[in-house]
């Protein structure tokens, strides 16, 4: 990357800008939606149950009566908040996972391989199901599950990245002038591997928002009242016929978030490694 100006890159890559528009667009509303929402997310009002989108309520109300862009607006917030520290929690524990194995090989190669292997053959989804099984649910418990299933998709990738990193000039110059292992990994493994880190980081926030929304469809994410998107998605679909906004408008909020993180993933990689536009 080098002298590269990624912000510029950025800019300059329209599904890039795009995506990082959506990106910072929900971040924002993250922070400000518990201010501008209209009603309280928990507040319930029964003569108004099922009442369709219109002037008093945007995108309408659920089946207790509670408005849908309110619950949406605070639900902004429990998303991101799983899709970052979920990504967090996998990304330093397979860095540190990757490094070791990919730095030190022998024995410890092919147990942390062998154990990545193992989590890599479950799927993802069922992965994350089992872990949050055993944990129970809950919101932060979602997030750790959800962090766990990330963790061998980037051991592997750093394992990789570190394997290549190994044999260039400047690692092997580093190990000629007597520097430490720890030293070699900080100042000269890390800062040549972080760019597919990043991508990849980009790109499993939207996997993982996925996950948590699927998980909290099964009741298995944060419990109610908190308005999670997965759980009112759920809520609404035993109303779909004559109450179609409940679902839908929840479902619209998770495509249009995943839909962000990908296009600005997709954008990254494309500026990080070029030769994948030849």
């Amino acid at each position: 990357m080098g002298d590269k100006n990624i912000f510029k890159e950025i800019l300059g890559h329209k599904s890039a800008t795009l995506g990082l528009f959506i990106v910072v667009f929900a971040l924002i509303i993250s922070f400000i939606g518990p201010q501008i929402a209209p009603y309280d997310y928990r507040e319930q009002n029964m003569i108004d149950r099922f009442h369709p989108p219109s002037s008093e309520y945007k995108l309408g109300t659920d089946n207790l009566g509670r408005d849908i862009l309110s619950r949406i607006l605070h639900g902004t917030a429990i998303t991101m908040q799983i899709g970052f520290f979920s990504v967090a929690i996998g990304l330093t524990l397979g860095l540190i996972l990757g490094l070791l194995a990919g730095y030190f090989g022998g024995i410890i190669d092919r147990i942390i391989s062998g154990l990545i292997e193992i989590m890599l053959a479950f799927p993802s989804l069922l992965l994350a199901l089992v872990i949050v099984s055993i944990l129970g649910p809950g919101l932060y418990k979602i997030m750790l599950a959800v962090g766990i299933r990330t963790m061998p998709i980037f051991a592997r990738l750093t394992r990789g990245q570190v394997l290549q990193a190994k044999t260039t000039d400047y690692v092997e110059a580093g190990e000629v002038l007597g520097a430490t292992d720890l030293r070699i990994i900080v100042k000269y493994i890390i800062p040549n591997i972080i760019s597919p880190i990043l991508v990849m980081a980009t790109l499993q926030i939207s996997i993982t928002i996925l996950t948590a929304a699927g998980l909290s469809f099964l009741g298995l994410g944060a419990q109610p009242p908190i308005p999670a998107w997965g759980s009112m998605v759920a809520e609404g679909r035993a109303f779909l016929r004559y109450a179609w906004w409940i679902s839908t408008f929840p479902g619209l909020a998770i495509m249009f978030i995943v839909m962000g993180f990908n296009l600005l993933g997709d954008g990254l990689r494309d500026i990080f490694d070029p030769q994948l536009n030849r």
